[in-house]
């Protein structure tokens, strides 16, 4: 399985202090050292980590393969078009939102959406969509000719830290629910059941197939049973993580966690 880490935590760190460090570069040589195979970043519309800047010289000198996430805008895509990373995963945006919240309504932004595939593919870039496990999600993607889905994993990620940890937030208001554990881990079940058919309808269909939000040390290790999926996308948990290791030994160990 394939691991792809985001850097995006690491600009927010500077960000917050509009100063010149830390710099996303100097992490890139260290993704590679410790055995990423890819690089992901997000350069969202209100520029609240990833600059313009930064995502050209990481495509421009990373020697992984760059996943530039980036919402569905004209401007978006001809700064991708521009770039010409490896693959674009097309997501949704909200200014309000802290991280990303759910799948694209692909069903619902048929026309911009053809339209910005188009675009990227023309410009020979491969194309992913963010999505949410669901059938019709699956479908719609295969309709609009996309190489790759990357299934939105936060509901599972959810079901696991209210399972299995004393966290009181999480992104799918599962927080005002009181559920018995017996429940829970149903719901688990339920989830990973969803996302281990869909992963195969697509892959039969000729997706390919990734996943990422919020997944981590912790949860990870049912998601890589789930064969049809050959990617991870991690990013916050391994961030947090080197700041006690190191970069270097936070991928060591989630590469670890993902050996079949």
């Amino acid at each position: 399985m394939l691991l792809g880490v985001n850097i995006d935590h690491i600009v927010v760190l500077r960000e917050a202090r509009k100063v010149a460090d830390p710099d996303p570069l100097d992490a890139l040589g260290i993704c590679k050292r410790a055995g990423a195979d890819q690089i992901t970043i997000h350069l969202r519309e209100d520029r609240r980590h990833i600059q313009d800047s930064d995502a050209q010289n990481i495509i421009s000198l990373s020697n992984l393969p760059v996943n530039l996430e980036c919402a569905i805008s004209q401007e978006m895509i001809t700064i991708a078009c521009q770039l010409k990373p490896h693959r674009v995963t097309l997501v949704p945006e909200k200014r309000e939102e802290v991280t990303t919240e759910g799948g694209l309504a692909v069903e619902g932004e048929t026309s911009r959406l053809k339209d910005a595939i188009k675009r990227l593919q023309e410009a020979e870039i491969d194309v992913s969509l963010f999505i949410d496990p669901t059938l019709g999600a699956v479908k719609a993607s295969l309709d609009l000719g996309v190489e790759w889905v990357e299934f939105h994993t936060g509901k599972y990620a959810n079901i696991y830290a209210m399972l299995y940890s004393n966290l009181n937030k999480t992104h799918h208001r599962l927080e005002s629910l009181d559920l018995p554990r017996k429940v829970l881990k149903q719901m688990l079940e339920d989830e990973l059941y969803t996302l281990r058919l869909l992963s195969c309808e697509a892959m039969e269909s000729g997706l390919r197939i990734a996943a990422g939000h919020g997944l981590n040390m912790q949860n990870i290790s049912d998601i890589v049973e789930i064969e049809t999926i050959e990617e991870l996308n991690i990013g916050q948990s391994i961030i947090a993580r080197s700041i006690y290791v190191g970069l270097e030994q936070a991928i060591h160990d989630i590469k670890h966690k993902m050996i079949r």
